[in-house]
């Protein structure tokens, strides 16, 4: 085949409220999520293997627990994929999900349960836009859309989802007052989202929101600035 280029947006959870645990361990969410501008890029091609350039935030992996890897063993197809990533790895932007749900729309793939055992954000960006997302991800309720404009600041480093959602356990399931649920477990996991959530607060005047599980920080409206990204939601 010829090589084709696929865009792989980010997704931002603009609300997330963590409603309870399944007998498996799996954490059932009510969340609004969009789709942002801000996306990684995939080349696939006739053959097989990955090649990731580009990345930041936590390692990304390139064998078969990669998120690439592992849609492509769904729909039973083999590719070689030249993934660039714009959208940091660990930061709570999706970035995994967003690459996965990519190789699923390439292969005409709409099966959201299945999407959402891959990831529980690759159900949401399969779908894109703006939506209502429950379940443990794979319930997926289209909204209409709204043009939004959203500054974002991550840190050099990532956040483990797991690792986020096992302190929320172990902290009794805590909620907030703020439009994330994750946000106390996340700080517990890693207290230097502190000086970043401050640092966004300080320069744009708005109370910072953290974005899933982390590490990015995210305020509405654009604010421009060293080490902020202005993004907006794709579909106005």
């Amino acid at each position: 085949m010829d090589a084709e280029v696929v865009a792989a947006p980010a997704k931002l959870t603009v609300t997330l409220r963590i409603t309870g645990v399944r007998p498996d361990g799996f954490h059932l969410i009510d969340a609004e999520m969009v789709t942002l501008d801000l996306a990684d890029t995939l080349v696939i091609r006739r053959g097989d293997g990955l090649d990731v350039t580009g990345a930041s935030g936590l390692v990304v992996p390139v064998g078969p627990d990669n998120l690439v890897a592992r849609a492509l063993a769904l729909v039973g197809r083999t590719a070689h994929v030249e993934l660039t990533k714009r959208i940091p790895a660990g930061a709570g932007l999706g970035g995994g999900s967003a690459d996965a749900a990519a190789i699923l729309r390439w292969a005409g793939f709409t099966d959201l349960d299945a999407a959402a055992r891959l990831g529980a954000d690759v159900a949401f960006c399969l779908v894109g836009g703006r939506a209502r997302v429950s379940g443990i991800g794979e319930i997926v309720e289209p909204l209409p859309p709204v043009a939004r404009t959203f500054t974002l600041l991550t840190p050099p480093f990532g956040c483990s989802t797991p690792a986020v959602y096992a302190m929320w356990d172990e902290m009794g399931g805590p909620t907030t007052d703020g439009p994330n649920d994750l946000e106390p477990a996340a700080l517990r996991v890693e207290p230097r989202l502190v000086e970043w959530r401050d640092s966004l607060g300080d320069a744009t005047g708005e109370s910072p929101v953290l974005a899933g599980s982390g590490s990015t920080w995210f305020v509405e409206g654009a604010f421009a600035g060293e080490g902020r990204v202005v993004t907006r939601t794709d579909r106005p």
